[in-house]
């Protein structure tokens, strides 16, 4: 019989060191010893469970096999029954009864029913056997593990979380968030940022990858909604539904466009957005590096919200074109700040609006502008590489 006492206690201490409950850790124990048992003295075909009773310290196994008939099994090689263009599978007695002798047993049974045999009691195993079961036990702890996990940050994609700067590792970023370790890859990083190990910093779980043999919590401090998420735990309004954020545009670590609106009257967005002697949006420039941010009024109307999106110039007028595209006239002491160095000011306010815009002067209206030509086509460069990263090897977390 098991010493239940000292079993317990592993359960309970294993449990508590991995975050699981103590019934994971018995499921675990359980499969491990029927995969034992099954090694050392039944076969490989077998399906073979074990139970473990914690109570009274007994271990018992037992044999599964599936009640099957003539139309579900092949019973012997040159049956050649096929199921919606599916082999049959052929009868074996290590995991198949036949209804007749099921019927013997059970009399009420049906084809699909699973019965269970009590095999002779076995507590020990041999060395091959004992590691199986021990690689069964990581095996099934790790899978424990990656459900809790899933479980427990699924929900929380598209949240601000904080953690502490762990290690690198070809240009990844692996972060301490506790319990877990997240992965920030480099196009996930905001350009220009200088990282350090022990470093406490914010970060947007952007995506929980499962595709790998364990999961990921991807994190991201470049995407656009890594700003938006900031003003919302600043802006009590923007909790209270008082304002809302209706577009973002970024192109990280320089500059940001965000365009937000009220529906509450009295209440002025932007206001809400720059704070107290600007204390709100202070708050998130400190975050992000000193990242320029331009918060501006969204409006329904095209001509006023696109003059909107080119603050700080000063917009002339705005001619709607047709294909979603505008013409926009500045004063000439306006026009290199309504383009911005590098185009980066009409770049950003034609991604921020999703409108093509043409920016020219008012007194060269015929005149074609270098970079003052922006096209919608443009996307967010935040962190569309996912899909390259899946290679992680996680367990060197």
């Amino acid at each position: 019989m098991i010493n239940i006492k000292d079993l317990s206690k592993v359960i309970k201490q294993v449990a508590a060191e991995k975050g699981l409950e103590p019934e994971n850790i018995l499921e675990a124990i359980e499969s491990a010893l029927a995969s034992a048992y099954k090694r050392e003295f039944g076969k490989k075909s077998e399906i073979i469970k074990a139970k473990l009773d914690l109570k009274t310290g007994t271990l018992d196994f037992y044999q599964i096999k599936t009640v099957v008939d003539k139309n579900t099994i092949r019973l012997n090689d040159n049956d050649d029954l096929k199921e919606e263009g599916k082999d049959i599978p052929k009868f074996n007695p290590d995991k198949h009864i036949l209804i007749e002798e099921a019927s013997k047993i059970k009399p009420d049974v049906k084809v699909g029913e699973e019965l269970i045999f009590k095999l002779p009691p076995k507590e020990e195993f041999g060395r091959i056997a004992a590691q199986v079961a021990k690689q069964v036990i990581i095996q099934k702890i790790r899978d424990f593990e990656k459900e809790a996990l899933l479980k427990e940050w699924k929900d929380k994609e598209g949240q601000i979380v904080s953690g502490v700067i762990q290690r690198f590792d070809r240009g990844n970023i692996y972060v301490d968030l506790g319990k877990s370790i997240g992965i920030m890859f480099p196009n996930d990083s905001i350009p220009g940022e200088h990282y350090k190990s022990g470093d406490r910093m914010r970060f947007l779980i952007l995506a929980i990858q499962e595709e790998t043999n364990y999961p990921g919590i991807i994190l991201s401090r470049s995407h656009p909604d890594f700003v938006k998420k900031l003003f919302e735990l600043e802006v009590p309004e923007i909790a209270e539904g008082a304002v809302i954020i209706k577009d973002i545009a970024r192109e990280p670590g320089s500059r940001t466009k965000i365009a937000v609106t009220s529906v509450v009257e009295g209440v002025d967005p932007v206001g809400a957005l720059v704070g107290p002697r600007g204390t709100r949006v202070m708050v998130v420039t400190n975050e992000l590096g000193n990242e320029r941010i331009d918060i501006i009024e969204w409006s329904e109307d095209p001509e006023k919200y696109i003059a909107n999106a080119l603050s700080p110039a000063k917009v002339h007028s705005v001619e709607i074109l047709p294909r979603r595209s505008a013409k926009i006239l500045v004063p000439e002491d306006q026009l290199s700040l309504a383009i911005g160095r590098g185009g980066q000011n009409v770049r950003l306010a034609a991604k921020l609006t999703n409108w093509k815009l043409d920016v020219r002067s008012v007194t060269r209206p015929d005149e074609v502008q270098e970079g003052g030509i922006v096209d919608i086509g443009e996307e967010y460069e935040g962190s569309e590489n996912i899909e390259e990263n899946k290679d992680i090897d996680s367990r060197e977390e």
